[in-house]
């Protein structure tokens, strides 16, 4: 049960007795003696009430409630009126205020209507959430694609790690998306309207990592002219990403776990400390623990990284997904380059469901692309090793539904009729591809 609840009065005494009332029933109270003050400390989302007096020096208490409907029209805001003032508060309620409380009012009439506008605003936020998860679920959807059930797994995991304030280790191979999931894990949460700073570890020469990190004074060292803010410090407030995290050297390693543990860095020829607050996700091929066993990498900072694992399966472990990742990329390139979006063929797709796809996604988008510049599609380096005859023939089947039902717009009726399926095998075949005729309606 929400109990938070913002008192704004300028009268010293009715600011003392509710907040003593308040508190004692297990309210926690903020008093403020102006508008102006209770505009500045109201958080963004306040999970709370307003209670403010209706006649105050400076903003008033119906000029307040207008700025709050502005900031938040469902915040519940109680007005606090003298004999006089009735009809004005009576009106202020048309105009969105909760409710209002003559003085001289008792304890129990306080309590009464707080309890009933936090039960209100606890509905309204919980509304709130729920929409704001389905929307978020829907957008991520959009984002990584895949209907497999280890990119199912995948998108929950982002979603629930992208509202905490944890470090992450994303682990796969070269090409399968490791920095799409760190802009994930960074668009869908709280840090999202900050800075998203990305580093490739490996790409940087070992004498210049320090300061491509950590930024410098002019002139701390030949060659630094002027000052440079680094990317730990760019990177305040947001998230920054260090992918191929292995390659990064011993002595920086030292360096950035001390940053962590302390939230603080200073510039190379600088005394100054500036605190930071980052979030740290990194990427990497090997297990970090690994590499820390053989003595390329520390352990302390390798635990202090690996708060929270993501592995990301290679292409060939999810099938699957490899027509509907194509048929993305192909749409994407065809409208970038002015062409038309190739229609596979059954041996083409049959091609692509083969092929072991050592470069992954990042293999695949190259693939399409080649397609629709009409260069054909690269040759199969590899049989899909240990992929049963079953499980190519349950990715071709997820493709032809899902060809089927993007072609009849989710009109299931159609469907069956193309198919020449019983109503009941198409829903558990749809059922056990994770499908469903939403996906598919125009306006999807």
């Amino acid at each position: 049960m929400l109990n938070s609840v913002m008192v704004v009065d300028d009268e010293a005494s009715i600011r003392d007795a509710v907040q003593q009332w308040l508190s004692l029933s297990g309210f926690e109270v903020q008093v403020h003696s102006r508008a102006e003050e209770c505009l500045a400390a109201l958080p963004q989302h306040f999970a709370g009430v307003i209670l403010s007096d209706v006649r105050m020096p400076g903003i008033g208490g119906l000029a307040l409630l207008d700025r709050l409907q502005a900031l938040d029209p469902d915040l519940p805001v109680i007005l606090l009126t003298g004999h006089g003032d009735v009809p004005m508060a009576v009106d202020a309620m048309r105009d969105g205020a909760y409710d209002f409380l003559e003085k001289p009012f008792s304890p129990e009439s306080l309590m009464r209507t707080l309890r009933r506008a936090l039960e209100k605003r606890q509905l309204v936020l919980e509304n709130r959430r729920l929409h704001e998860q389905a929307d978020a679920k829907a957008r991520l959807d959009a984002t990584l694609l895949g209907v497999s059930p280890s990119l199912q797994t995948l998108r929950r995991q982002v979603l629930d790690l992208s509202a905490l304030p944890v470090n992450v280790v994303i682990r796969g191979e070269t090409g399968s998306g490791k920095e799409l999931i760190a802009r994930c894990l960074h668009d869908f949460g709280p840090r999202a309207g900050k800075a998203f700073v990305a580093l490739n570890c490996a790409a940087i020469p070992e004498q210049l990592f320090e300061a491509e990190l950590f930024g410098h004074e002019s002139g701390a060292f030949t060659g630094a002219q002027g000052k440079r803010i680094g990317k730990l410090e760019y990177a305040d407030g947001g998230t920054l990403f260090l992918d191929e995290i292995e390659s990064m050297p011993l002595a920086q390693q030292v360096k950035l776990l001390r940053v962590l543990q302390e939230q603080r860095l200073e510039r190379l020829g600088s005394n100054q400390s500036i605190n930071v607050d980052i979030r740290i996700i990194a990427a990497t091929k090997p297990d970090l623990l690994d590499e820390a066993r053989a003595g390329r990498f520390r352990e302390d900072l390798a635990y202090r990284l690996n708060v929270a694992e993501l592995r990301l399966p290679p292409l060939r472990e999810r099938r699957e997904d490899i027509p509907l990742l194509f048929n993305h990329f192909a749409r994407a390139a065809a409208e970038r380059l002015g062409r038309k979006a190739p229609v596979l063929s059954g041996a083409q797709l049959s091609q692509l469901l083969s092929h072991d796809w050592p470069g992954n996604v990042r293999e695949l988008a190259n693939a399409a692309e080649r397609q629709v510049l009409g260069l054909g599609q690269t040759e199969p380096t590899a049989v899909a090793a240990g992929q049963s005859l079953a499980a190519q023939q349950e990715a071709f089947e997820a493709h032809c539904l899902r060809a089927a039902l993007s072609r009849h717009k989710g009109d299931i009726k159609a469907v069956l009729q193309e198919l020449q399926l019983p109503r009941r095998t198409l829903n558990e075949k749809m059922q056990r591809h994770g499908l469903q005729r939403e996906m598919f309606l125009p306006n999807a």
